[in-house]
């Protein structure tokens, strides 16, 4: 529709407001109530401009065809300037100190020439309350917007915030009124990221000094790809905010992207080399770069001349930017000469490279997370989002808010499984007979679009014909859920019409992961639902910041970048020629078959770069005698981690913060990373370590910067061709595939063809197998971890951060009945053992995990998980079986 906005004429979308269309105009009309990520309120009445003569807010009413709005109406100016001045009237004379850069209070009182107020009353004395380590509250400076209200519910989905009290004593409260801190917030910031006045607050923003400088960069924690705002004070983080209109975020972050950056300035981190002069039983003790990078150069080439380049291991990392890990796995390759180089996504995501390529073609989610906004029915499976992708779970949250229908399959009962319409309780390790059940549902009952499997599929018969064997009532009994449920998520998957999944490390860490995500794979598959219009899918939920990229980047035992077989010619020609070497041809071990391989005796090296290893690997006493079986163990690492505390030299690296690259978040969305402060002392990004060590080895990697290596990349890897730097920073994100500096990079894959031999989804016939280790008598409960909402994989970061105030240790969640059984009470320490190990845990009782289940983290080296977990790993790509370990339990 066309309409005038001071006498110039502007076209806007038919459900626009006046303020979009003024907005549109370049015009500008003060706002307090108002957010572009909230539904509009119109009550504060600053907004108003002139219609017909009359004021009218321009928040909350409708554009129409032709009509006329004057932003300097005198009446409307007027009426605006009363209202802020009534407003300012009931608020601290220090409301208007607050900086303008962090106050739309103080900028509207500005626009409007008001100093103060010509009304008398009463001012407000309601004091503070800093109870939390983040949240602020100054409730004097309360303006009862209902902003941060809004927030909470309309984008969060938390609902812990309200309006407490009427008239002149409304303020902002949380939960029942009691300490900020110990009510259900969950910190995302979103109620201080929207507050006008100031009255929420963080620590950083209360220091009155102004801010040097702020920088866009995306977020290093897990695999969402938040865009932040960086802003640095005397070059520490002062705040970091979401970048409203973001593609990923759009404008909302988590407690930890959003205000776990304290680890930067922590008083442990490493600035400069460690090294043991004298021998594996000599301490650490601090070197020089060159004396470090000498040491390192000079044992790696002894150990390859003597043993051969297989003799050496390289762990690359997932916490570490696109051009780092291709870098490290070219070091691999063209300086010591193997294929042994891995990332951690071998310890998560290596089945749904290996199922997602065999099922649809490319190694990654099928859609953009942009397609969830079309959904009517999410099926949720494996996953926990609102704690390990909060994010993302809070757009779940808002989906089935306005109406999408949610199954959760989950063996334990996480939040959204509160909101669902069924949750699929299946007992750990049962994945592939749930599936299989509902993908019986849907060809028994008719919800299978048979024209889609008809034309753009394969392998139905063989399908049809394995699922004889699974009726839902066989199904739900290997499951242990009733059949009813079984049928009922199949039944509301089969009737959407653009159902989506989302899947996390609950489908991929078990002993058959890889079976897990085929069998998942067939649900959308039978549906019609990837590679058609309007379709959402299948998203699977990467757990650290870049553990997509450092696979896409080569960083793999068996693949170049690109996902390019090491055992291809032709590839390895390519390769080869531009990086003037003979690449290896055999593929290199895995990172488990590293360990196996060093105490054997085959493996003399270990390089592992930004992974603790020794916290974070399965069964972690056996990967600690991996180490002390090497020769020479070099760490990369921000602190002195367990795996840096073995190593014989450790270099110091930085953290994203203080990096420049890439990162490529879940849905394939390649984003800049972009350095905000200066690294302490000497520490070094991983790219400079790499490249300085092989020029001591009197190789050059090339590649000076990190946008140089995105560039060798690019032509060297079709799927990347068209994504460059300077694209980036011109264009935003892109995803890949982009084949061409002119094509925009395809969020929604397969529309054409799937990337598979035949051109066609690959549906899998795949027999439900029990998981690799079961309880018995000794044993006789199943351990299950995963990730905890403060904190952060190993907890390096997160830890030295004011979350330790709100999760000071990890505890063991227990249900009542077997706490009942086992007279435990909660808060009681308890011994946890396994077939390896044993552990002690604070116990926490719950009912969200089922009785004869166990849940814990892997967050707090003083409680190390990971000794007790699985040595089994899935059959096919290695991934170990983090969650079903058998394990006993005993009051201490």
């Amino acid at each position: 529709m066309e309409l005038s906005v001071n006498d110039v004429s502007v076209e806007v979308a038919d459900g626009a407001s006046v303020l979009d269309a003024v907005k549109a105009a370049g015009a500008v009309v003060p706002t307090l109530c108002y957010d572009e990520r909230l539904s509009p309120q119109g009550s504060c009445r600053v907004c108003l401009v002139g219609v017909k003569g009359r004021a009218m807010p321009a928040c909350t009413t409708p554009a129409t065809e032709g009509m006329v709005v004057h932003t300097d109406d005198p009446v409307a100016r007027r009426s605006a300037q009363l209202s802020l001045e009534l407003l300012v009237s009931q608020l601290p004379a220090r409301a208007l100190d607050v900086p303008a850069d962090r106050s739309e209070l103080v900028r509207t009182c500005e626009y409007f020439g008001v100093t103060g107020s010509r009304f008398d009353g009463a001012i407000r004395t309601r004091g503070v309350d800093h109870s939390h380590p983040y949240v602020k509250l100054d409730r004097d400076l309360c303006i009862a917007c209902n902003r941060c209200v809004r927030m909470c519910a309309e984008v969060q989905g938390t609902f812990a915030l309200s309006l407490a009290g009427r008239g002149f004593d409304t303020v902002v409260a949380a939960g029942s009124g009691g300490d900020w801190v110990s009510s259900p917030c969950v910190a995302c910031g979103g109620c201080v990221d929207t507050c006008p006045s100031g009255a929420l607050s963080e620590p950083g923003l209360l220091d009155a000094r102004p801010i040097s400088r702020t920088t866009t960069t995306t977020c290093g924690y897990c695999g969402v790809g938040c865009s932040l705002r960086v802003h640095v004070r005397d070059d520490e983080v002062a705040a970091i905010t979401p970048v409203h209109g973001a593609p990923v975020n759009r404008g909302h972050a988590c407690i930890k992207g959003r205000f776990a950056h304290a680890f930067t300035r922590s008083r442990d981190r490493l600035t400069t080399p460690l090294m043991r002069r004298g021998g594996r039983d000599s301490p650490l003790e601090p070197a020089s770069w060159a004396e470090a990078l000498t040491m390192v150069a000079t044992r790696l080439a002894e150990i390859r001349d003597r043993h051969g380049p297989d003799a050496i291991g390289m762990i690359s990392s997932a916490r570490a930017t696109n051009e780092e890990n291709y870098l490290a796995q070219k070091f691999a390759r063209a300086v010591l000469g193997t294929n042994n180089v891995d990332n951690c996504s071998r310890l998560c995501h290596a089945p749904s490279a290996v199922g997602l390529t065999a099922s649809f073609g490319y190694a990654g989610g099928t859609n953009s997370v942009d397609d969830l906004d079309g959904t009517d029915c999410i099926l949720i499976a494996g996953a926990n989002p609102t704690e390990a992708h909060p994010v993302i779970g809070a757009r779940i949250k808002q989906l089935v808010l306005r109406g999408a229908r949610l199954v959760v399959i989950d063996p334990r009962r996480i939040d959204l499984a509160e909101m669902a319409d069924v949750h699929v309780q299946a007992t750990p390790g049962s994945n592939v007979a749930v599936f299989n059940g509902i993908a019986r549902v849907l060809l028994d009952e008719g919800y299978a679009d048979q024209e889609f499997l008809r034309a753009r599929a394969s392998g139905l018969a063989d399908l049809t014909g394995l699922l004889r064997e699974y009726p839902v009532d066989h199904a739900a009994r290997v499951a242990g859920v009733q059949p009813e449920t079984l049928t009922t998520a199949a039944r509301l998957y089969g009737t959407a019409r653009r159902p989506a999944i989302v899947y996390g490390l609950g489908i991929t860490e078990h002993a058959h992961g890889t079976d897990g995500v085929r069998t998942l794979a067939n649900l959308a598959i039978l549906k019609g639902a990837v590679g058609t219009p309007g379709c959402c899918g299948v998203l699977s939920m990467r757990g650290q910041n870049n553990v997509q990229g450092a696979s896409d980047m080569g960083a793999l035992p068996d693949l170049l970048p690109g996902y390019q077989h090491v055992t291809d010619a032709d590839v390895r020609a390519r390769f080869g020629q531009s990086w003037g070497v003979d690449v290896p041809d055999r593929p290199g071990l895995r990172i488990l078959e590293m360990f196996e391989a060093a105490i054997a005796g085959r493996v003399r090296a270990m390089y592992v770069i930004g992974e603790d290893i020794a916290q974070t690997d399965p069964d972690s006493g056996n990967v600690r005698k991996a180490l002390a079986a090497c020769d020479l163990v070099v760490s990369h690492d921000l602190f002195l981690s367990r795996t840096a505390q073995l190593a014989d030299v450790v270099f110091p690296a930085v953290s994203f913060l203080e990096k420049d690259g890439t990162f490529v978040n879940f849905d394939r969305r390649v984003q800049r990373v972009r350095p905000a402060l200066t690294p302490p002392g000497q520490a070094k990004p991983d790219f400079d370590i790499l490249r300085l060590l092989a020029r001591t080895m009197g190789a050059d990697l090339g590649c000076p910067t990190p946008a140089d290596a995105m560039a060798e990349c690019a032509t060297l890897t079709p799927t990347f061709a068209g994504i460059s730097h300077a694209r980036l920073d011109r264009d935003g994100p892109l995803h890949w595939p982009c084949r061409a500096a002119d094509q925009p990079g395809e969020g929604r894959l397969y529309l054409d063809s799937f990337a598979t031999p035949d051109g066609r989804a690959a549906l899998a016939a795949r027999p439900y197998l029990p998981p690799g280790e079961q309880p018995d008598a000794a044993f006789p409960y199943v351990l299950i971890t995963g990730r905890r909402l403060v904190h952060y994989n190993s907890g390096s970061m997160s830890r030295r951060t004011p979350n330790l105030e709100l999760r000071p240790r990890e505890v063991l969640d227990l249900h009542p009945d077997d706490a009942a059984r086992l007279r435990i009470a909660d808060g009681d320490l308890v011994e946890v053992s396994s077939r390896r190990a044993a552990v002690t845990f604070s116990v926490h009782l719950t009912n969200t995990v089922a009785p004869g289940q166990l849940f814990t983290a892997f967050n707090f080296p003083d409680t190390p998980t990971n000794a007790l977990t699985s040595d089994v790993t899935d059959t096919v790509t290695g991934c170990p079986e983090y969650k079903v370990t058998a394990v006993s339990l005993r009051p201490v």
